[in-house]
């Protein structure tokens, strides 16, 4: 590292640290302010940390790796995140916003009942603290432990420290607008390494002809490992309502908008921003292999880092790595603390003031923080693949939640007893699968039947327990009592609640026009990257 690399570094962390201090100055007036921003965040800055809450530190080193061993078929799932958006933003967030909550859990108790608020509450933070919080820390201080040569330790607490000394201050209001700062950092390091890794291999072109043709290819065979077409198609799409239309970190900064059409095209600009990372993570990636074929996948990136960037350069892109890292841990920190104030800490003291309820998130966040801090040690004793392992927990609990918020949406006969027994049923099926695989492959669980329903593709695995979910829940509806004119309420918010947060009809027909552009935009690539164009 040179000192012009030190000064990029340095620069980007006075950005962060300024732009934190100056969004923090009104976050502590209210509970609404400092859990949702005051409701008046503009859709740039929300779209953009709804981009950088998502692109994180593993994203960096896990594109550009699965770039550099299959090509791009990994960018499927970033392509299919941009309708993903589009739903949660045409269909989702006029319900949100209509009903005022703060969490996804509490709009669960609003159309449901208390006992499925209380299950996604303790499941979510379960999974961010053990899984998002210890990963994120854990895959950021490998990669500044790689490229500055940082203690794993030293560098692991500094981050954690830096990141939650303004989401504890600030609020929303601090994460998103450091994310919208971070964002552009992210997107710039990306691009200058994109460039001058293509243009070591001697160009597209070049880049194209050193490697297999099926590497440009998104459609891989329905028997693929990783990414079969109709795990792709049907599976991935279930995965992505769980993740970005109800996941409490995505989520939450939509409610931060002022009205619906500006939290839709908070959606729209995310939806853009996604179609980045193939080119400029996982194309990387690829040339990384044909200039590095020495280098394990999950190397290349830091290798092509430390390698092929000149003084400065090199500064800008580890900052884009902090960005990701600060950006996706800061998120989960005012996540958490938000789901543990107002689904816990409220409905234990329903009259708490609003001074107290800003208190109790500062402290949450402060717990969370000490949290990481100690899970550190054990960190280092874990193995990469048990946090794939830990990773993957989500992936199979996500289908029966989301069947559960979908279903609640477009069909009122759902009530609370088919949720809940759907929920508790897909748990205890996610569960089993999640064993079943530790167990198939440690050698331990030789029973076929489990051997068989611990090998399923994890995507096809998601359309079952989506499809089962789905029989639960409208069984058990059917079977029991109609839901009551409360839990039916999200569908009748009274006239003058949404015409405050409808937004302007101009705002209305932009938003349609950028959806529909945007969609044709991901068309145009799925037909283009197609084995009959690379073959």
């Amino acid at each position: 590292m040179t000192s012009l690399d030190l000064f990029f570094i340095i620069a980007y962390f006075v950005g962060v640290a300024a732009i934190g201090y100056w969004s923090s100055r009104q976050s502590l007036k209210s509970s609404r302010s400092y859990f949702l921003g005051g409701g008046t965040i503009g859709w740039m800055a929300i779209g953009a940390s709804l981009f950088a809450s998502n692109i994180s530190a593993e994203h960096f080193i896990g594109l550009a790796g699965s770039g550099a061993s299959s090509g791009i078929a990994v960018g499927q799932f970033e392509w299919l995140a941009c309708f993903i958006l589009l739903l949660l933003g045409w269909l989702f967030v006029p319900f949100y916003l209509r009903t005022g909550v703060f969490t996804m859990p509490e709009f669960l108790e609003r159309r449901y009942n208390p006992q499925c608020r209380t299950y996604l509450s303790s499941v979510s933070l379960i999974a961010y603290v053990f899984t998002k919080i210890s990963v994120a820390v854990y895959a950021g201080a490998l990669v500044l432990q790689t490229i500055l040569g940082w203690n794993i330790w030293f560098g692991a607490i500094f981050l954690i420290v830096a990141t939650g000394a303004y989401t504890i201050f600030g609020g929303l209001r601090a994460v998103i607008y450091t994310d919208f700062f971070q964002a552009f950092v992210l997107i710039a390091g990306g691009i200058f390494l994109t460039i001058t890794a293509v243009l070591k291999v001697g160009g597209i072109g070049a880049l194209m002809q050193q490697v297999p043709p099926e590497f440009f290819s998104l459609w891989k065979s329905v028997n693929h490992p990783d990414f079969p077409w109709t795990g792709i198609l049907l599976g991935a799409p279930i995965l992505g309502i769980w993740y970005w239309c109800t996941d409490q970190m995505i989520v939450q900064r939509t409610l931060a908008a002022p009205n619906i059409e500006e939290a839709r095209r908070a959606t729209i600009f995310a939806g853009f921003l996604k179609l980045l990372p193939v080119f400029i993570l996982v194309l990387p990636g690829i040339a990384g292999r044909i200039l590095f074929p020495d280098v394990v996948p999950n190397k290349i990136y830091a290798t092509m880092v430390n390698t092929l960037l000149p003084p400065g350069i090199k500064g800008i892109v580890v900052a884009a790595l902090l960005a990701a890292l600060m950006s996706s841990l800061s998120s989960v920190f005012n996540s958490s603390s938000t789901l543990v104030v107002m689904d816990f800490y409220q409905r234990w003291r329903p009259h708490a003031s609003e001074a107290e309820l800003v208190r109790a998130g500062q402290l949450s966040t402060i717990v969370l923080v000490i949290t990481g801090l100690l899970w550190l040690p054990f960190i280092g004793l874990m193995s990469d693949q048990l946090y794939v392992y830990l990773q993957s927990v989500q992936a199979y609990i996500s289908p029966p939640i989301a069947a559960v918020f979908l279903l609640g949406i477009l069909w009122k006969r759902a009530n609370g007893k088919g949720a809940f027994t759907t929920l508790i049923t897909g748990f205890i099926l996610g569960a089993v699968r999640f064993i079943s695989e530790l167990g198939v492959k440690a050698g331990w669980i030789t029973w076929k039947p489990l051997v068989l329903y611990a090998s399923i593709n994890f995507l096809h695995f998601a359309i079952l327990l989506f499809a089962i979910s789905i029989a639960v829940l409208v069984f058990v509806s059917l079977r029991s009592a109609a839901p009551n004119s409360q839990q039916l309420s999200i569908f009748a918010a009274p006239s003058e609640t949404i015409e405050a947060v409808a937004g302007s009809r101009r705002e209305h027909q932009g938003n349609v026009v950028f959806s529909l552009s945007l969609g044709l935009i991901v068309l145009v690539f799925w037909v283009f990257f197609s084995p009959l164009v690379f073959s």
